[in-house]
C-alpha cells in the first residue's frame, strides 16, 4: 500500500499584536519575509510573476496571422497594403506601478484561529510586495484606520518596500468606536488621476457599501485585486452559551444566544448572503477576488490564485 504524503501544515502569519518595539517587528517581518520568499519562489518561477496577466499592452512589431490568433488585434493598416492578414505583437509592461489600500481599522483587530485578521492583512501586503517589486517596479500604499490616513508614495526596490511594511506594522490601532473609511481611501487614488497600474485593496469589506462607487472608477484605469480578509467566526458560530459581542467600530454590544441551533443556522445563512453580496459587488466593479482565512494556509491561497491568473492571461482555463 502506498503511503501518502503527511498533510503540510497551514502557515500562519506572525502577530503583529501589541506594542512591538523597532527591533521586534524587524524580527517578525524578516521571518514573514522568509516564509514568502521560500513558499512562492519555490512555486512560482519567473521574473514577472503575473498579478497582472496578459501579454501587455505596448504595441510592437506586426506579424503574419495565424490561426487561433486573437483577432482583436488585427493589424488593418498593415493587412490593407500587404493583402496578407497580420496581427499586432504587444510588449509585456516591464514596470509597473502598484498602489495598495490597506483597511486596519477596528474591526481587523479580531481573530479567533491562528492569527488576527489585521496581522493576515499586513502578510497580503508583504506578498503583494514580494510578487510585484522587481526590475524598476513601484510600490505605494495608502492605510486607513478611521482616525488616520498614511500615504506612502510610489518608490521602487526591496528597501522600498522593506520600510513601508515596517511603517505599516507601526501604524497604531484605532481605538473603538471609529468606523473606517475605505471610500475616501480608495478614492484619493483617482484624485490626481494616477499612471495606469495596480490597485490591490485589503480589507474584510463588512459594514457600509460605499467603497463599491470609487472602486468602480478605479477599473477604468487600472487592474484592479480584492483581497477579502475573513476569520471562521464571521462566517458560523459555535456553541458557547449566551455570548456578549461587541461591535468594534461602532461600539454596541449584543448578547447573542449560541446556544440555539436555529439562531446559530440563520447566523450562518446571513452570513453567507453577506459574502455573497460582497463579492458580487467586487465582481461588478472588475476587481479580481482572493479571500484569505485566518483559520487556513494564506500563502497556498495566494500561489492558487496568482498560478490560476498566470494560466489565465496566458490563454489556458481560470478555475
Amino acid at each position: 500500500m502506498t503511503e501518502l504524503p503527511a498533510p503540510r501544515a497551514a502557515t500562519a502569519p506572525p502577530r503583529f499584536g501589541g506594542a512591538l518595539d523597532a527591533a521586534a517587528a524587524g524580527v517578525l517581518l524578516r521571518r514573514l519575509e522568509l516564509t514568502v520568499r521560500r513558499r512562492l519562489d519555490g512555486l512560482l518561477q519567473g521574473d514577472h510573476l503575473g498579478l497582472v496577466p496578459g501579454s501587455g499592452s505596448e504595441a510592437g512589431d506586426a506579424r503574419t496571422y495565424h490561426p487561433g490568433d486573437d483577432v482583436r488585434r488585427m493589424d488593418w493598416p498593415v493587412t490593407a497594403r500587404t493583402q496578407v492578414p497580420h496581427v499586432r505583437e504587444t510588449i509585456a509592461d516591464r514596470e509597473l506601478e502598484t498602489w495598495v489600500v490597506l483597511d486596519l481599522s477596528a474591526s481587523l483587530d479580531f481573530g479567533t484561529a491562528a492569527c488576527e485578521k489585521r496581522d493576515l492583512a499586513v502578510a497580503g501586503l508583504a506578498a503583494v510586495s514580494h510578487l510585484t517589486v522587481r526590475g524598476g517596479n513601484r510600490l505605494g500604499a495608502v492605510v486607513t484606520t478611521g482616525e488616520r490616513v498614511d500615504r506612502y508614495p510610489a518608490a521602487a526596490g526591496r528597501l522600498a518596500a522593506d520600510r513601508l511594511l515596517r511603517a505599516v506594522v507601526a501604524t497604531p490601532r484605532a481605538a473603538g468606536g471609529r468606523r473606517g473609511d475605505l471610500a475616501a481611501a480608495l478614492e484619493s487614488l483617482r484624485r490626481p488621476p494616477r499612471r495606469r497600474g495596480l490597485v490591490v485593496v485589503v480589507s474584510d469589506f463588512l459594514g457600509d457599501r460605499d467603497w463599491e462607487r470609487p472602486l468602480r472608477g478605479l477599473s477604468a484605469r487600472h487592474e484592479l485585486l480584492a483581497i477579502e480578509v475573513v476569520d471562521p467566526r464571521e462566517l458560523e458560530l459555535t456553541d458557547v452559551g449566551l455570548l456578549t459581542v461587541v461591535d468594534p467600530e461602532s461600539g454596541q454590544t449584543l448578547d447573542v444566544p449560541t446556544g440555539s441551533a436555529a439562531f446559530r443556522q440563520r447566523f450562518a445563512e446571513g452570513a453567507a448572503a453577506q459574502r455573497r453580496e460582497i463579492a458580487a459587488a467586487l465582481r461588478r466593479a472588475g476587481a479580481a477576488h482572493l479571500q484569505l482565512r485566518t483559520d487556513r494556509d494564506w500563502l497556498a491561497d495566494v500561489v492558487r490564485f496568482v498560478a490560476d491568473r498566470r494560466r489565465a492571461g496566458s490563454g489556458g482555463a481560470a478555475r
